[in-house]
């Protein structure tokens, strides 16, 4: 079981709102809940549990690239919603697959030496594993310090577990905000 919540800042403190995830089909989508519930372009971060398994933390500043938090990658990456997160971080993106798919490499039939030129590989040498192949690691990835300025220390957000999101609302002082969305 899963719970979301987001937390927007505003002069008055903290707003809290439930999140939807059934309507979360990627990560853009997540995303752009967060910016919805921006209140002038203020800081939004969006909080994922699941059942005390892992936390996920996603801060939205803006227009500026979100920043993200997974506090066990593992576990996070067999979930629906914490593999769109470790994909993110690893730089696994599903679009990119969908196009090799497509193979839109510029061959027509099959045409080796245009492969060869394209990827800059000769013939029998094998593609580097790429990024998204990597192994998901055990344990926290991301960025730990997306929080620091607002009161949840790196080393803190590290060593995180049973009743994350708690500690982090409470460290941000939106305890209450939060648990009225609980």
């Amino acid at each position: 079981m899963y719970f979301a919540a987001l937390l927007a800042r505003t002069e008055d403190g903290w707003e809290a709102s439930d999140m939807e995830l059934d309507d979360v089909e990627s990560l853009s989508d997540l995303i752009d809940l967060a910016r919805a519930a921006a209140v002038d372009d203020d800081t939004v971060v969006a909080l994922i549990e699941q059942e005390d398994a892992w936390f996920g933390v996603v801060r939205v500043d803006g227009e500026e690239d979100p920043r993200y938090f997974v506090s066990n990658a593992a576990a996070a990456s067999r979930s629906s919603y914490g593999s769109m997160l470790t994909d993110e971080l690893l730089g696994s993106d599903e679009e990119d697959d969908e196009l090799d798919e497509l193979d839109l490499d510029g061959t027509e039939d099959g045409d080796e030496d245009t492969i060869s030129a394209f990827t800059g590989l000769e013939d029998g040498e094998d593609e580097e594993v790429g990024p998204g192949a990597e192994p998901v690691p055990a344990g926290p990835l991301g960025d730990p310090r997306l929080l620091d300025d607002l009161g949840v220390s790196h080393k803190q957000l590290m060593t995180l577990d049973g009743d994350a999101l708690s500690e982090i609302a409470e460290s941000l002082g939106a305890t209450e905000v939060l648990e009225a969305v609980r």
